[in-house]
Parts: C-alpha cells; structure tokens; sequence
C-alpha cells in the first residue's frame, strides 16, 4: 500500500470509527456499502439537513487520474434535475478522505421491496419512473450502466430515486466484475475490453466488454421488470459463470407467462423488446420505452374501469329487474304502478350494452384517436443514386403491408410520393392527404448492410409516437418492413385478426436477390416512359427467374406490358399478343397465392380489356374485399363501371379511389371521363379543367378535356388540348386518331387527312377502334363502321368503351353499330 492510500485508509477509519465530522457533515450511521465505498446517514450542520454521504474508498480515492474522471462525470451528473433521480448536492475531494453528498430517501430499496412482493401495477408504475429517469439522464448523454434493484430506491410516498448516476460511467476497474460478497460491486470505462456492472443485469455487450450506450440501460430495465413479474431474473444461473454464459447466448428470456400468472400482451412485447439480445432489435431510445409503458398503464387503468362499469351497471340492472319481479302490490297496481318501471328497466339495460360496447369500441384501434396513415418517401441519406429503388421500395411495400389493416386508412403511394426530396411541413402534409399520422424514414445502405430509421408522428402536434432504428442485413430488408409495420399497428392499437398477421408477416419471397430486382422493377414502371417500362419488365422477369413462385413479381409485370403494348401501342407486340402474356402472368400470381388482392387487380383489368365482364367485376370485388384499401382496386373497379353505363357506381368508387390517393390526378382525370360517359358535360369540363391545375403536365387530363370540348363543340380548344396531349406524351398514334377527328370537326379536313395518312404508313399498331374515331370526325360512317369491325374480328380491346363513349354518338342509330354492340354482350 502506498503512503497516499495509507493515510487516507487512516482517515476513512478515524472519520467512520469516531462519528466525528467529515467537513460540515456530522456523521449519524452506516446505512449501505458497495463496491464504491460506505454510505452513512450524516447532518448537514450549515443548512440543517440529513443527507447521505459516500465516503470513498481509499484505493480509489489515491487514484488522481481516477479521481478526475470521477468528479467530471460526478459534475454532469449532479447536473441532472429530474424528480427521479437522486439529487447530488456536492463533491468534496479536498477533505480526507472524500465524498459525496446527496439527498437523503427515506425509503426502501428496490430489491427489499421486491423481496415482499409487488403486484403488476405496482411494477408497471416503479418501471414508468425508472424509465423517466432514463430518459432524462440519455438526453444529457450520461448512460448508468448499472441499473439494478440496489440502485433504486423508492420513497414512502411511492415516489422512485435512482441512484449511483455518472459514477459507473468514469470508474476503471478490474477485467472481472465477479464480486460474490457485494453484488454492487463496478468495473467500468469508456474503452472496449473492460467488463463493467452486475452480471446478472448486464446487456449482452456490456458483458462483452464492448463499447456501450443507452441500450445497455434499457436492457437492465428489461431485467428489472421482469425480475418484478415473474420473480427471478431472465439469465439466471447457480454461479457467476452460468449467468454470464446465460446472458450471452442466443437464447432469449423464456415468456413471462410461464413464470407468472396473466400477463398482459402487450408488457410480454414490451419486456420481449427490451431484452433482445441484439441490441439494434432491441428499443432504441429509453423515451419509446416510457412511451410504451404509459400507453400500457393507460390500457389497463381505462380496461378496469370498463370492467367495473359493466360489473357495477349489470350490478343494478339485476337489482331494478328483481323489483319488478317482486311487487308489494296487488298484481293490477303493480301492473299499472311499473309500466314505467318496466321501461326503465329496458332503457337501462340498452344503456349498459352500449356503454360496454363504446368502452369496447374505445379501447380498440380508435384509442389513439389515429385511424389514417401515410408513408412518406423514405431519404436517401447515402445520397447514392444506385439506392434510390431501394428506399422507394421500401416506402411502398410499407404502404402496401399497411394498407392490408382494414381498420386503417392507408394513402396510396402516387400521393405521398409527390413529396419526395422536399422539406415538408408534416401538418400541412397530414392536413392536404387527409391522415392523422405520418410515418418519414431514412435508409443507409454500406456494402451489404443497411440502416433504417423510421419514425411515425402525430400530425396533429407533431409529436413522435414511436420510433426505431434497425441495423440489418440487405437481405432481411423484408422481415425489417414486417417488422416496422407490426410496430405501427401496435403503436395505433389495431387489433389484428390471425389473417391479418398472417399478412403482414409473410414476405413476398424467400429469395432476397428476387426481391431486390422486383423492387428495381417497380422503381422503373413508377418513373413511367416506354424505356422504363421495358426496364421494368426485364427486371420483373428476373425477380421471377430467380424465384418462380414469386407471386407479386407476377401480378406486376401485368401493368407494363398492358401500358406498353395495349394502351399506348408502344412496342412490337400486338394488343392481342400482350394481353395473353399478362393474363398468363396474372393467372400465374393467382395460382400462387388466391388471397393476393394485386393479383386480383391484375385479372380484373385483363379480364375487362378482353370484354369478359363478370369476371372483371368478380375480380375487382374480390380485390377490394382483400384490401379495400388499395386505391388502384377502387380505380379499376370505377373504369369498369364507368364502361358498363353504371356512372353513379362509377363516380362513387372514383371518389373512394381519390380518398386513398388524393393527389394522383389521373384519379381526376378518370373522374372527367365517367362524367363524360354520363353526358355531364358542364361537370367533366371543370373536373377536367381542375386536374390539369393539379399537374398541367398530366396528358390524360387535357386529352380528356380535348374531347370534352369536341362534344360541346369547341373545336378549336379541342384540336389545342390534343395537341398538349401530344407535346407531352409524344406523337403516339392513339394521339395522332384523336388529333385527326379534332381536325376533322373544326372543319381542317387537310390536316385530318394528313393525319391519317400518316397513320397508314406508320410501323406501329394503329387500334381499329381509335381510327374508328379519326373517320367519324371526318364525316366517313362507313369507314368508321369498317373499322370498328375490323376492331371487334381483332379483338382491339379498345372496343371495351363502345356502349358509352360519346365518340360514337353519330353512329348509334345504325343497325351495324348496334350489332356490334350486341356481340359485345355488355350486362343491361
């Protein structure tokens, strides 16, 4: 022992042997001992109060390097001001030897209380104010490192300290923490490779010796309460070796319910959580934790009360119903005395069944008042243009598993994407989509491994309501986006049915690398263009190649080859030609997996452009029932109508569509041409006019006002929007038809058959049924006649519009035109 350490043992025995006065503190009693020095009850004689003074140890008092850590990070902490932190009034190393004083509480140790038993809301209430205290010692950037029931004390008043804050931060110590006498006992740095705190509540990288932060307190917390619940710890052992090999296997803690009684749901997810051996699985922040466990009290506390009232109400019910069955009177004065007794009583009783049912009601997925989400464009923060798809995927597919919850309204991913790589105002976003909540996200991606930050927050005042980080694998990318959208659904309170989990855990393929390609698929057809779309399917195609049941991969690549090949008549297949490839790829999808609703989608619009219209509407139903809140179903089903006649059905599914997708104006656009197929000129002409002011950049939109104007007969304005249709889009010859019957009706009849001309000589697929229209507009019934034959001998499935398409209004009244219909077998 060396001189310094000598005297300063000599002076920690006179002061304590003596009772005599450490500076102005007069010393009391011994109330504790640790492995970080005594601890005495002692007066403050200048401010006349008892406080608790440490009296270090001499060999860490001797240690001047030591000693300056120590009273750096002793000053942060006593810094901290928080109702459950212990409150540190000074630190004094010129007196020997030195101390500490801080606030004296009256109380118990956690552990003394643990040892007379608490019950689960007792447990619930000690972690919500250990977690508060957390909270507060994160944020000021002070992690304890050993939190255990000897550090936490608990007032008489029910009122919880936590003790020991900054010192376990600063102290060095020996490599083993073993201390079988004094399970207090610290070892602790800022460097890797020293084992620090109390084993059996040290989180797996803090038993490592690795570098720790404020994840290894939650997981302490974890321990703590489950310790409170079940009676003993979740990494147990007979010796320091067992619990240490307990602690850093992979095994995690066995369910609370197998050692305690009912145990709420939601606290064995908690506590599950907080005791992941994986510290980025487990709760990154000890403010969700708080969070979660006020939610949780609240729970309980409102599901109490509900119990009581219905306890209490059936209570008096039985007694109203036992004095009617009892009269006192004769039975004509009691008949006539309780007529209106007799209806009180039944009032009574449909009180309590609503009662019950709007406290049920309450305490399902209503209860935080947030039944409406949107999913944000996730950042790029690798600013790595290559990794694009991959955050747009993943903002998607979380929408997409969202979306499956049918007690939540979900916006479809056109809308929220007009916000992508702009700093929005997250209210103004909430108030314009029409949603409660908004979820942002962050993605990172280093070699193979990506980073997610996801947030979801309350628009109303912008508060976060849960938020989490995860470090994985990209090729777990999947069971992150589960994962993430499990979280949320218990964040809002959904209650899921055993189908609905089943969907939001079942990833859309076992193939990783499958995924990845599908994902850079749907990247190209949503950046739209006949170069992405022929990107797009060869990404599709892939994704399937690598996996051949890869259901989604095969409902998808059905869009492209329909927008290439049958809309636009972009490539070198045919309508017909492409309209079999999608249906064998839709059918495909269905024959994997029946409940996929975009497989559904998928049929239901082949199944219209190939005119078979029960099936589409079969189809289309079936979709919506499997996720209602799929905008895409609502559209297709709308369009479908729309050409059935059935424009009030159509407008109303339209107005559906546009609910979940607010800001997509082809939704707009398709609300304009059922007014159109409804005659509702006036109506179409200022939903069109409003969609082109939505996005003036949208050729649909002014196509459809084009024709609008041709039916009203403003001919000119009508040849203008067509020509917009093609400055936007390019010269395509569905373009070019509609062009040429504009020309045709303003009287150019040059310019309309300069236009048709060229038609004739082009390589690309001209449909019949378009230059069906460019004849009309000249005036040439017979040609257009011809044509729309031609149309239906080829099966052009833009013959699916011919029942209501105002187009062909002069051509009603023939008899060839109405056994064109006919073959088309619409349903009356």
């Amino acid at each position: 022992m060396s001189p310094k350490t000598e005297q300063l043992a000599g002076a920690f025995k006179l002061v304590i042997d003596s009772g005599k006065h450490l500076g102005r503190y007069e010393i009391r009693a011994k109330i504790g001992a640790g492995g970080m020095g005594e601890v005495h009850l002692a007066r403050d004689l200048k401010l006349n109060r008892i406080v608790a003074l440490k009296i270090l140890p001499p060999e860490f008092a001797a240690d001047e390097k030591r000693m300056q850590r120590f009273i750096q990070e002793a000053q942060t902490a006593s810094a901290l001001n928080h109702p459950n932190i212990v409150t540190v009034f000074e630190i004094d190393d010129d007196h020997e030897p030195p101390y500490i004083a801080s606030e004296f509480i009256d109380g118990e140790t956690l552990r003394a209380r643990l040892r007379r038993g608490v019950n689960l809301d007792e447990t619930i209430e000690f972690a919500i104010q250990i977690a508060s205290a957390l909270v507060a010692a994160h944020e000021a950037g002070i992690v304890h490192r050993d939190l255990k029931p000897e550090n936490v004390m608990i007032r008489r008043d029910g009122l919880v300290k936590l003790l020991d804050f900054g010192i376990a931060k600063v102290v060095d110590g020996p490599r083993s923490v073993v201390d079988k006498e004094a399970p207090t006992r610290l070892g602790i740095h800022t460097e890797p490779g020293v084992v620090i705190g109390t084993t059996a509540y040290m989180s797996p990288e803090q038993a490592r010796g690795l570098q720790v932060d404020a994840r290894t307190d939650i997981f302490s917390l974890g321990v703590l309460i489950y310790e409170a619940v079940a009676g003993r710890v979740p990494f147990g052992g007979s010796n320091v070796n067992e619990i240490f090999a307990s602690v850093l296997s992979d095994e995690e803690a066995f369910p609370l319910a197998r050692y305690a009684g009912e145990v709420p749901a939601e606290l064995e997810r908690i506590v599950a959580k907080l005791l992941r051996k994986n510290r980025d699985e487990r709760y990154q922040t000890s403010k969700d934790v708080l969070v979660d466990l006020r939610r949780l009290k609240d729970d309980l506390t409102f599901e109490k009360k509900r119990k009581l009232l219905a306890v209490t109400e059936s209570r008096d019910a039985l007694k109203l119903s036992t004095d009617i069955a009892q009269p006192t009177t004769s039975p004509g004065a009691f008949v006539a005395a309780n007529k209106k007794t007799a209806v009180i009583f039944i009032l009574a009783v449909l009180v309590i069944l609503s009662a019950v049912a709007a406290y049920s009601y309450l305490g399902g997925s209503r209860r935080t008042g947030i039944d409406s989400v949107a999913v944000l464009p996730f950042v790029n923060v690798s600013k790595d243009e290559n990794n694009e798809y991959l955050c747009d995927g993943i903002s998607e597919s979380l929408t997409n598993d969202l979306s499956q919850l049918p007690q939540l309204k979900v916006i479809s991913r056109s809308s929220t994407f007009v916000y992508k790589d702009k700093n929005v105002d997250l209210q103004e976003v909430a108030r314009t989509l029409g949603v409660q909540a908004v979820v942002t996200g962050r993605v990172m991606q280093r070699g193979d491994d990506l980073q997610i930050s996801v947030e979801l927050v309350r628009a109303s005042d912008r508060t976060e309501m849960w938020g989490e980080q995860y470090t994985r694998k990209a090729s777990d990318l999947q069971a992150v986006q589960s994962e993430i959208a499990r979280s949320i659904s218990q964040k809002l309170r959904l209650r899921l049915s055993g189908t609905e989990e089943q969907r939001l855990t079942k990833p859309a393929t076992a193939n990783a690398e499958a995924y990845q390609l599908y994902l850079t698929g749907l990247f190209y057809f949503r950046k739209g263009g006949v170069e992405n779309y022929k990107k797009a399917l060869d990404y599709y195609n892939q994704a399937v190649s690598f996996d051949p049941d890869f259901a989604l991969a095969y409902a998808m690549m059905t869009a492209p080859y329909v927008d290439l090949y049958v809309l636009t008549a972009s490539g070198d297949l045919t309508p017909t030609q492409a309209l079999a490839r999608s249906r064998a790829a839709a059918q495909r999808a269905l024959d994997l997996d029946d409940n996929l609703a975009e497989a559904h989608i998928a049929m239901a619009s082949i199944n219209e452009l190939q005119w078979n219209w029960s099936g589409a509407e079969a189809e289309s139903k079936r979709a919506i029932e499997l996720n209602p809140n799929i905008s895409l179903a609502h559209n297709i089903y709308a369009l479908l109508l729309s050409v059935l006649g059935r424009s009030a059905e159509a407008l109303a599914e339209n107005k559906r569509a546009q609910e979940l997708d607010p800001l997509r104006v082809a939704l707009k656009s398709n609300q304009a041409k059922a007014l159109l197929f409804a005659r509702r000129y006036d109506e179409a002409i200022q939903v069109a006019q409003a969609a082109i002011k939505l996005d003036p950049t949208f050729p649909n939109a002014h196509w459809c006002l084009a024709e609008i104007y041709a039916k009203t007969g403003n001919y000119n304005e009508s040849v203008s929007e067509y020509q917009k249709t093609i400055e936007l889009d390019g010269p395509l010859p569905t373009h070019l038809c509609f062009l040429g019957y504009a020309y045709g009706l303003a009287g150019r009849h040059s310019d309309a058959l300069a236009v048709l001309k060229r038609l004739k000589t082009t390589d690309k697929y001209v449909s019949p049924t378009e230059l069906a229209v460019l004849y009309i507009g000249l005036g040439d019934k017979e040609s257009a006649l011809q044509s729309l034959e031609r149309a239906y001998a080829e099966r052009d499935p833009r013959l699916d519009e011919l029942k209501v398409e105002p187009y062909f209004d002069p051509l009603r009244s023939e008899p060839r035109y109405q056994e064109l219909v006919k073959k088309m077998r619409f349903p009356q």
